[in-house]
């Protein structure tokens, strides 16, 4: 590893992966350049570990800080695994149900769906795929990932092995979930767009992506001086306050691109790439041959955060 070498921190929806699923082939070039370069590129993201595609690792990533900042991997080394306590998993279970919010546990045996979650993911993803045949075929010729990631029909939604739990917009406002949760978990609204504005995820409190890359730098001995985060969420934000250069995505929301050292372009602009040239990661190339998304099929599942 040369001196003048990075640690990379890359979030994934939104910023390494679109919301259909795929990575554009500039992103992909991106990343192994910059990890020919000698730079150290980790994956960090609120997905849990089930939810990282072996497709999304053969890329080329030196470790994972996943569910937030929950769990943290360095190369083959599990630091450590943060979860939910079992009554506070109850809590929240029993809190979803009875107010009928589609919701799914987290944990690394699994992605653990609510009795009405496929259905709602398949409305926001892809339609009326009831009543409009061509959306039903669109589901069909592309069936996204991370429909097949979950399990469904769980009688005992109790799990003892829980990151953290996301829930899509439903009968209450945000702020009524807020405040049933709040001194018990880390909650935080809508980090993922596409589930709605008072949609949210309930973390460990004391849990987020600054934390963990705190944590890796102690592992591998490094300086935060020697960061690179970059991401398009609110739960980017601590990590791209704590690293020393911090790059939020053009579609990123305007609370991050606040707090950013720099603001590139959208994943479908190669802002991912153009961003790793303008910190010097790697070096300008034509993109033209890049332009196409990679025609290695879909390489991430919908958890989009």
């Amino acid at each position: 590893m040369n001196a003048s070498s990075k640690l990379v921190f890359i979030d994934i929806d939104g910023t390494l992966v679109a919301d259909d699923g795929r990575v554009p082939e500039s992103a992909i070039r991106a990343c192994q350049q910059a990890r020919a370069n000698g730079h150290l590129l980790y994956l960090c993201t609120g997905r849990s570990k089930p939810e990282i595609y072996d497709v999304i690792w053969e890329i080329g990533f030196d470790g994972l800080i996943g569910a937030g900042g929950g769990y943290v991997e360095c190369g083959t080394n599990t630091l450590y695994h943060k979860q939910v306590a079992p009554e506070d998993v109850r809590h929240m279970v029993d809190f979803f149900e009875e107010n009928g919010i589609d919701f799914y546990l987290e944990s690394n045996d699994g992605l653990y769906a609510s009795r009405h979650l496929r259905e709602h993911l398949i409305r926001l993803i892809y339609g009326d795929v009831n009543s409009d045949p061509d959306v039903r075929e669109r589901m069909e010729a592309s069936p996204h990932p991370f429909l097949d990631a979950l399990t469904y029909g769980e009688q005992d939604l109790y799990k003892s092995d829980v990151n953290k739990v996301c829930f899509l917009e439903g009968s209450l406002p945000f702020e009524r979930i807020k405040a049933e949760f709040t001194g018990k978990f880390e909650v935080l609204q809508c980090t993922v767009p596409m589930f709605g504005q008072n949609s949210g995820e309930l973390a460990v409190p004391g849990v987020h992506k600054a934390v963990a890359i705190a944590d890796v730098l102690v592992h591998l001995g490094r300086s935060v001086t020697d960061t690179v985060a970059i991401g398009d969420g609110l739960n980017d934000l601590e990590m791209l306050q704590y690293c020393a250069v911090g790059i939020a995505m053009g579609n990123a929301r305007e609370e991050l691109k606040a707090v950013a050292d720099h603001v590139t372009g959208t994943l479908e602009e190669d802002g991912l790439y153009h961003s790793f040239v303008k910190v010097g990661l790697i070096e300008e190339e034509n993109l033209e041959s890049a332009k196409k998304v990679s025609a290695s099929g879909y390489a991430e599942g919908a958890t989009f955060v």
